[in-house]
């Protein structure tokens, strides 16, 4: 059985201490769906706002005094935003799992669609791991390291993918509704922002 979980790479919290956030676990990745505890979504807020938290420049406002909503600036303001992640896919027949690479960003994860519709070949990083996603023919075929001729990879259908696909989109869309009710408690101030620019970093459509 082949799965696939939009996910967000993790760091420590390193103290912080805006709102209570659960510290990361061993694999490096916090998969985002509806089972997460409020202490989880709230250190996937801190991870998608710390992809951001970038001085401005002159199109932008600039960064307030206050430390929430100068932690929250980049992901309020910026117009293209990103967040390291992507889609982690495990093949659990084989024990075999394709991770984002360090060019990944999970606000990309549509651009698979592109397999599916037939488009032949995406790279997710670079040196020392660079997974790719490659369609060819009937066959789309993940490589975890295509530096390696031995790399480990996963093969799966185009319909399987865009059922991959879906469930993603239906994890993301579980995810968002957790991060909303979340901030309503501990960023109430924000919460429309918030779960607006949520909305663009993931890839989904606005709250009606």
């Amino acid at each position: 059985m082949i799965v696939a979980q939009p996910v967000l790479e993790t760091h420590p919290s390193d103290g912080f201490g805006l709102w209570p956030v659960a510290e990361p676990g061993p694999s490096g990745f916090l998969a985002l769906d509806g089972t997460l505890t409020p202490a989880e979504v709230g250190a996937a807020v801190m991870y998608l706002a710390a992809c951001n938290d970038i001085d401005p420049d002159g199109d932008r406002p600039p960064r307030p005094a206050d430390p929430l909503a100068s932690f929250l600036h980049g992901l309020l303001t910026f117009d293209t935003l990103f967040a390291s992640g992507g889609l982690r896919v495990t093949d659990r027949a084989t024990g075999v799992t394709f991770l984002p690479g360090c060019c990944d960003g999970i606000e990309d994860w549509r651009g698979w669609y592109r397999l599916v519709a037939g488009e032949g070949r995406l790279g997710f990083g670079h040196a020392p791991v660079t997974p790719t996603a490659e369609r060819v023919g009937g066959t789309i075929r993940l490589t975890v390291d295509a530096e390696r001729s031995d790399s480990p990879f996963i093969e799966l259908t185009p319909p399987a993918l865009r059922d991959l696909l879906t469930g993603a989109e239906r994890d993301l869309t579980a995810f968002r509704v957790l991060a909303d009710d979340w901030a309503s408690v501990h960023l109430p101030a924000h919460r429309a922002l918030v779960g607006t620019a949520l909305a663009r970093v993931l890839d989904l459509p606005a709250q009606p």
